[in-house]
């Protein structure tokens, strides 16, 4: 079958769908690949075939700050151009629309107009539960609160976009306009299943959840043809497993600074640590011997090599720390990280996250000790990273997409 799927974000949100594409044109279909134009090498990497929408994920992190509203507002910012990017004609020339946008936005209207299903994706629990609130809100001990969370979230962004899907759709895809309300009330369901690449050791299935949301396992891609530069491997080898921190795409404002509270902590606890550039350039200044900047390196191949790893809660970021069975501390900063950071704690797996507002000295060798010396940790990392292993999330998420369109093809 033909797979279009829409994936728009920081290179840490849209790698694990073109991972999935890899997966589902491997399995022998046919995968158009939409996301920003500036992850032409991603999309090829992954050989899917690109369609490409203006904008480029670095530039909107670094306007939106590490701010959920302002990188909501920084990505709304391009609504115009994604109704422009997404009007050719032959969009409509698929069999299935996997949609990663909050809210299913344009890929719900794209799916109407051309009368073919559509499935969100996610690799974080987005779909209403009362076992804990969306993303980004607190929790509070208030009956009835936690399901509404999802309400105000699926508003929040429709209401900031509505205006231009329905003047796209009746312009454009000559749709009706659709209410105020949205279409929300069908997540879920068995018009828009939702797929979560996520495992269920980490996110427990909420009791509420329907048959309709899936919960298949990681999504993660495997560099095994890469190989380490001789400095890095140098490193490595030459003492104790070291401390990895880095803070992916998120923004930092003061890098020195930053580099400076991790480079006393990391002397405070005895570690040596290799530090990861990221969007915000992490390290990009002297090291003292017991340090080491990376621009790159898998994942997949570092962290196993790792004493612990302290990251911003990614979902990708935290899915590779789980998975390679070392602890985890995280430093969070917007959005779902906090969530992340509060669920490695919860598992055992880790110390308490720390807010990057409040990344002290102090609070960074606590961790860095408690993660490094804490054998239960340790043991606990171990074997939450075996049951994650022993997962086949694209396997899983394939015959999950394969019946939904055989349902729907069957109504």
């Amino acid at each position: 079958m033909h797979i279009t799927i829409l994936a728009l974000g920081s290179r840490g949100d849209v790698q694990p769908y073109a991972v999935l594409g890899n997966g589902l044109r491997d399995a022998g279909h046919q995968v158009r690949f939409i996301t920003f134009e500036s992850f032409a090498s991603l999309v090829a990497e992954n050989k899917l075939d690109f369609y490409p929408i203006q904008g480029n994920a670095q530039a909107l992190v670094a306007t939106g700050g590490a701010d959920t509203l302002g990188l909501i507002r920084s990505f709304g910012s391009l609504a115009e151009g994604y109704a422009r990017d997404l009007s050719a004609p032959h969009l409509g020339e698929t069999d299935l629309i996997i949609n990663q946008l909050p809210a299913g936005l344009y890929g719900f209207d794209l799916a109407e107009k051309y009368g073919v299903p559509m499935a969100l994706a996610a690799v974080i629990p987005l779909a209403r539960t009362q076992a804990f609130p969306l993303m980004g809100f607190p929790n509070l001990p208030l009956p009835g609160y936690n399901k509404a969370t999802y309400y105000v979230g699926e508003q929040m962004a429709w209401q900031m976009f509505r205006t231009v899907i329905n003047r796209w759709r009746k312009q454009t895809l000559g749709l009706p306009a659709l209410p105020i309300k949205g279409y929300f009330e069908q997540f879920g369901t068995r018009q828009i299943p939702i797929v979560n690449g996520f495992s269920q050791h980490v996110v427990s299935r909420p009791a509420d959840w329907s048959g309709h949301i899936h919960i298949t396992g990681y999504w993660l891609p495997e560099q095994k043809n890469w190989e380490p530069p001789d400095d890095l491997l140098s490193f490595i080898k030459a003492g104790s497993p070291p401390v990895f921190i880095g803070f992916g795409s998120m923004p930092v404002k003061d890098p020195q600074q930053t580099t400076n509270i991790i480079l006393e902590a990391l002397q405070q606890s005895g570690q040596r640590g290799i530090l990861h550039m990221g969007w915000g350039g992490l390290g990009n200044q002297s090291l003292p011997d017991y340090a080491f900047k990376i621009d790159y390196a898998p994942y997949d191949w570092l962290f196993p090599r790792m004493a612990m790893a302290i990251h911003h809660g990614g979902s990708g970021t935290t899915a590779f720390g789980l998975r390679s069975g070392i602890p985890s501390c995280v430093v969070s900063f917007v959005f779902d990280q906090h969530f992340w950071g509060e669920r490695i704690a919860a598992l055992g797996a880790g110390p308490k996250p720390i807010r990057y507002k409040e990344l002290t000295v102090e609070r960074l060798t606590e961790a860095i000790h408690i993660g490094v010396g804490n054998s239960q940790i340790r043991q606990k990392a171990v074997e939450l990273g075996k049951k994650i292993q022993a997962e086949n999330g694209i396997d899983n998420a394939l015959n999950v997409f394969e019946k939904i369109l055989h349902s729907w093809r069957a109504a």
